[in-house]
């Protein structure tokens, strides 16, 4: 009795203080994740005051909250719209892995963490934060922007590479031969291209067996198929979080937008309980021995990845304003960081303090880049003359007319305005 009397105290005291933590962030205008892992930090192993009774407890939410994160991130898209991101964007994801992956696998190699430990770090440092970077396009108010569709697409990709990238890092975490770290490989790529056909061919009957007009029951269905399909993933070697996307990618239409609706309050909740998690297994003084190559990598891959937006926005033929806007949007790091690392501190615990660090600062970093990489670029790059017009022969009317109304400036389009990109949730 006196055990779970501690459980609900403790439950009900991270639960409220991770509300409170979210509204003063919605307030300061950050995301709450950095907040997350300090809480976590302070009441972890090595805190200020160490949790107990509620721990194991936590661990299961923070399981539920990668599943559900995964799950919702597969349902912001369509098997059609990824096949389309994979045509149009492959040469920018490219791009974007060796510019953001390959810090990190040199910096766990220059540190002595051995091949496994670099292919986990190459991970932390490569993906962007969906959630992070979804909620500043909103915040500035860039969801119609011309850049934005560019933006969405390479992390569309990045989630797309997650499905291959994760089951081979849990095969080499395991200590799987060659052999078996292939056949999971294999299980998961044909996993992935069954579900993308079945959702392309007959996702209209999958969304129609699970629709149901009673929300309760949709609820129930979408999250009890979605664990399930989560647990079955992870018995094969697969992630289960690869299990949660791809029931995300095979529901479309009505059914993807309700089942989002009614499990976004579920995915906020475990999803912060699972940000906790990690800090709380996280110790505190294990941090500043590696602040300062968390420090020097966050500052080389934000600058990687804005030379990665760069380069995307330039492909799409997105003016120089909007190639500055994508590469500091997409600087932000956070709940894949996270889940890579605490994979692999089984193999190498020094990663977990590492990533919380590197997260802490790009996560906060983050935005602060979306916002004024633009300007500070404008303020710092030297003005190129204005082009002379060509000389063409006109009549007078016509020239006074192109005179008075400066005839060779651009018109700014204004976000949402037709002939711009459509906005992307």
């Amino acid at each position: 009795m006196h055990d779970t009397t501690a459980l609900l105290i403790e439950l009900g005291a991270v639960i409220l203080g991770l509300g409170l933590l979210g509204r003063l962030a919605g307030r300061v205008g950050f995301s709450p994740i950095p907040l997350y892992l300090l809480a976590g930090l302070a009441f972890g192993h090595g805190g200020l005051l160490p949790m107990a009774a509620s721990e194991e407890f936590i661990a299961t939410g923070a399981e539920i909250g990668v599943i559900l994160l995964l799950l919702l991130l597969g349902l912001e898209y369509s098997a059609s719209e990824l096949v389309t991101n994979l045509k149009t964007q492959y040469p920018s994801g490219i791009v974007d892995f060796v510019l953001n992956a390959t810090p990190g696998a040199v910096a766990a190699l220059v540190l002595g963490w051995g091949p496994v430990a670099a292919v986990a770090l190459a991970g932390v440092t490569w993906i962007s934060s969906s959630g992070v970077i979804a909620k500043v396009l909103g915040d500035l108010g860039r969801l119609g922007n011309r850049e934005t569709p560019v933006i969405l697409g390479v992390l569309v990709i990045e989630d797309l590479a997650m499905a291959v990238y994760l089951p081979l890092l849990t095969a080499l975490l395991a200590g799987l031969s060659l052999a078996g770290g292939s056949l999971t490989l294999l299980i998961s790529l044909g996993s992935v291209g069954v579900v993308l056909y079945v959702a392309l061919r007959h996702g209209r009957l999958i969304s129609r067996a699970v629709s149901s007009d009673n929300p309760e029951m949709l609820l129930l269905v979408v999250l009890g198929l979605t664990v399930l399909v989560a647990g079955v993933a992870q018995e094969l070697q697969v992630s289960a979080a690869v299990g949660a996307f791809l029931v995300g990618i095979a529901l479309s239409g009505e059914v993807a937008e309700g089942a989002h609706n009614l499990l976004a309050p579920l995915r906020d909740l475990f999803a912060a309980v699972f940000f906790v998690f990690f800090g709380l297994n996280t110790d505190p003084a294990a941090i500043p021995p590696v602040l300062v190559p968390a420090l020097i990598l966050a500052v080389v891959t934000a600058l990687t990845k804005i030379a990665t937006g760069w380069y995307a926005a330039r492909r799409a033929g997105v003016k120089t304003a909007g190639r500055w806007r994508t590469g500091g949007t997409l600087v932000a790091r956070g709940e894949f960081s996270i889940v890579i690392a605490g994979l692999a501190v089984g193999v190498e615990p020094r990663i977990g303090p590492l990533a919380t660090a590197y997260v802490l600062i790009l996560v906060i970093l983050g935005p602060l880049a979306a916002r004024w990489t633009e300007p500070l670029a404008r303020r710092f790059t030297p003005k190129q003359p204005p082009k002379a017009p060509p000389v063409t022969e006109k009549s007078g009317a016509e020239e006074s007319g192109a005179e008075e109304s400066g005839t060779g400036t651009e018109t700014p389009v204004m976000p949402g305005a037709p002939g711009t990109a459509p906005s992307h949730g």
